[in-house]
């Protein structure tokens, strides 16, 4: 059976202190809802990662059911790290495909901005594995996001210039997408100054702490929008299980699986939004998904080919670098960003864009949803 987009809705990125996580919930679901023409829906999947530990408030699901009217409907919260969107669209499409649904809105929310850094920063450790010696170590995300960039840098000619152009390519991209929560401009010169965090990754490096609130509509009706392929994989929970240092195999699984699935390859895409928590690993991400050579990926940013005008355009939306990076909204926003760009309506439009693949990370590699779309 096959899956359609008939709606998608995404709220304003950023410090937004006025609104409430039940709020922007509601109204990234409410605008998905009014674009799909108010379906009748049969299910609800909230993708959401830390309503719980630092908001203190869960049962999104039944919410949002509850507050829109929709009935009695079954409703699950899914939680996958920052991977928890993707991973609720997929639940989604596979209910459909089961027959069990016929239409379903999916949704993600994350606020984070309201408490402190330390605070964020514990919640979001909950993603690492905590019952080990890399935790009791110390260990954080830009810690080994910075081992892989270390380690990138000694096997290749890349520099941490190379790290700078991803965040300069992605925060130009945003100040064209008005729901960005970075719109300032900046230049190579301000990224490459910028406070160190976990060397080489500087403050640009590094996804920011996000609110904010994005939704999709699925259903087996036909509409303009046709789900190809959905896939995950899982991967290695801690730096010392993996094979090869320089590889998130959760990608290239997923990767693998979708392409197969979709019967395309990485050269039949044309516009794609990777998971770029960090600057290094939208290059890693970009590599495993075929879209360049292993040790290649940083020659291609400095070629310009990622750019929105680029052979492979990856991140127009601003990416999560500078689009932000509200986690459980993230996976859905990159399909808003997909959708828009299939309908030609999108920020850093890219010329007959027909076919577009979303990745969607979790944990150090943890998890990986691939989703690819096509206009019909």
């Amino acid at each position: 059976m096959s899956v359609y987009v008939h709606g998608i809705g995404m709220t304003q990125f950023g410090k937004l202190e006025s609104r409430t996580l039940k709020d922007l919930l509601l109204d990234a679901s409410i605008e998905a809802l009014h674009d799909a023409g108010n379906p009748r829906v049969d299910a609800v999947f909230v993708g959401n990662f830390m309503g719980g530990s630092i908001y203190n408030q869960e049962i999104l699901g039944a919410i949002i059911a509850n507050d829109l009217g929709l009935g009695y409907i079954p409703t699950a919260k899914v939680e996958g790290a920052c991977a928890s969107g993707g991973i609720a669209i997929r639940q989604a499409i596979l209910g459909i495909m089961s027959g069990e649904y016929e239409t379903v809105l999916v949704a993600g929310v994350e606020k984070m901005k309201h408490v402190s850094t330390s605070e964020v920063t514990k919640a979001i450790n909950a993603a690492m594995d905590n019952d080990s010696n890399e935790k009791h170590a110390g260990l954080t995300f830009p810690g080994f996001f910075g081992v892989l960039a270390n380690r990138y840098i000694y096997e290749t000619e890349a520099t941490k210039e190379h790290l700078a152009m991803v965040a300069l390519k992605n925060r130009k991209n945003a100040l064209n997408n008005p729901l960005a929560q970075f719109k300032k401009a900046t230049s190579m010169e301000e990224i490459m100054a910028a406070r160190m965090i976990t060397e080489p990754l500087g403050l640009f490096d590094c996804s920011p702490t996000t609110d904010g609130a994005s939704a999709i509509v699925l259903s087996k009706k036909k509409s303009d929008i046709h789900v190809l392929a959905s896939a995950q994989a899982s991967g290695p929970t801690q730096m010392q299980d993996a094979v090869e240092l320089l590889s998130i195999p959760a990608v290239g699984e997923s990767g693998r699986i979708a392409y197969e699935k979709a019967g395309l390859g990485p050269k039949d895409i044309d516009v794609v939004e990777i998971h770029d928590c960090f600057s290094m690993t939208e290059i890693l991400s970009s590599e495993e998904l075929g879209f360049f050579a292993k040790r290649e990926g940083y020659l291609a940013v400095e070629q310009g080919k990622t750019k929105p005008n680029g052979e492979v355009p990856i991140n127009t939306s601003g990416g999560l670098l500078s689009k932000g990076h509200p986690i459980g909204a993230t996976g859905i926003s990159q399909i808003y960003q997909i959708v828009l760009q299939l309908r030609g309506k999108a920020p850093n439009q890219v010329d007959g864009a027909r076919i577009g693949l979303a990745q969607n990370l979790g944990g150090t590699g943890s998890y990986s949803t691939v989703h690819i779309l096509e206009r019909v």
